[in-house]
């Protein structure tokens, strides 16, 4: 099949659970002899500066085309997807797939020219705090479009799947997404730029927004005494005062650790070494940073939101979602090695649960309108 995919920023990228879902979708059907193109934002990988990513044409045989935009909160995905989609009427391709609720609002456009389209729905966007007005509204727009004139939904938890069915009376399909089977690395850049040793420290690896619920966290941590570092691992995104708020707290307690983006070798090795990964978020899509954290064998700490707790199973922590005074009890818990889990038992458990080859057969059967609810 001739495929296109539009709503990511860009690829390749880990600025947020998109564009790690869009690669790796990508790239595994391009291995099954699908003829894949993404619909990249322009801009800067800000992630990987050796990549150049509004000059690439191609990358791991998947075909990329750039789409000028307007890196400005709520402007962005309007414009992207209105000249994104624009142009891929004129592809020919078989299906166009759109992923997440924002980008959604220009699914019509193919729709009216009889291409075939799917939409997954990473997450209720418009419930996030860091929209507001124009930008909340144009994703619950992109929303009702997606249900009217999307030929299948694909949503990534139970909740959400609930939830289209008791507001709009449209099934869905729940396609979790996958997880790959990681190299754990032994400390070495991550000793060498920030002191850190083998479960010397808490990790939070997420975006730094406020939904995600670092407050609660740094707030928490705060009031324990404890010799295990916080280490905050993440950068902003349309959330800068955020963001230095975020800091200036940080600033408060010399354990805290902020490292903004993380990549490569030294992402590997912050969740390889950590003692604890903590995910504290009010609303989650489907956490892609729980998963990989679980697919090292690390013991984890979350909210008890459904998409967490759907991801992690038994094998996690949990303490009552936006209550500090919970989560500090669980935080001490943890610290004082209770409810430990077997790393091998984490790690089996969520790689068996969540396999990328399985999402990708059950997505091409979608495409090709083989595929029942």
């Amino acid at each position: 099949m001739k495929l296109a995919m539009i709503g990511h920023k860009r690829i390749p990228s880990r600025e947020g659970g998109v564009e790690i879902v869009v690669e790796e979708l990508a790239t595994r059907l391009v291995e099954n002899g699908n003829d894949v193109h993404v619909f990249n934002r322009k801009g800067n990988n800000v992630l990987d500066t050796n990549i150049k990513t509004k000059k690439l044409k191609e990358y791991k045989g998947i075909k990329i085309k750039t789409i000028f935009t307007i890196n400005k909160k709520g402007l962005d995905a309007f414009l992207y997807s209105l000249i994104a989609s624009v142009q891929a009427i004129f592809g020919k391709y078989d299906c166009i797939h759109y992923h997440a609720e924002g980008s959604c609002g220009m699914l019509w456009i193919p729709h009216l020219f009889k291409i075939r389209t799917v939409a997954t729905i990473h997450g209720l966007d418009w419930k996030r705090a860091k929209w507001g007005g124009f930008g909340s509204k144009y994703i619950k727009f992109g929303e009702k479009i997606a249900v009217k004139y999307a030929d299948e939904i694909i949503v990534l938890s139970k909740g959400v799947q609930a939830y289209f069915k008791e507001t709009y009376n449209r099934d869905t399909h729940f396609i979790p997404n996958g997880v790959t089977k990681p190299i754990p690395k032994n400390v070495k850049i991550i000793k060498e730029k920030y002191g850190l040793e083998k479960e010397s420290y808490i990790l939070f690896l997420a975006r730094i927004v406020p939904e995600k619920g670092l407050d609660y966290l740094i707030e928490a941590y705060r009031s324990i005494k404890t010799d295990k570092k916080l280490v905050i691992a993440g950068g902003a995104s349309h959330t800068n005062s955020y963001y230095n708020e975020i800091k200036e707290k940080a600033k408060q307690d010399n354990r805290i650790i902020m490292t903004g983006f993380v990549q490569g070798e030294e992402l590997q090795e912050l969740y390889s070494n950590t003692y604890l990964y903590c995910l504290p978020s009010d609303i989650e899509g489907m956490p892609i940073s729980l998963m990989e954290a679980m697919s090292y064998g690390r013991n984890c700490l979350v909210s008890n939101i459904e998409e967490n707790t759907q991801v992690c199973g038994k094998f996690a922590t949990r303490f009552e979602k936006g209550n500090t005074k919970d989560l500090k009890n669980k935080l001490e818990n943890c610290l004082e090695g209770k409810n430990r889990y077997n790393s091998s038992e984490i790690s089996d458990y969520i790689l068996n649960k969540y396999n990328w080859d399985d999402v990708v057969v059950k997505t091409e059967k979608l495409y090709k309108n083989e595929y029942y609810i």
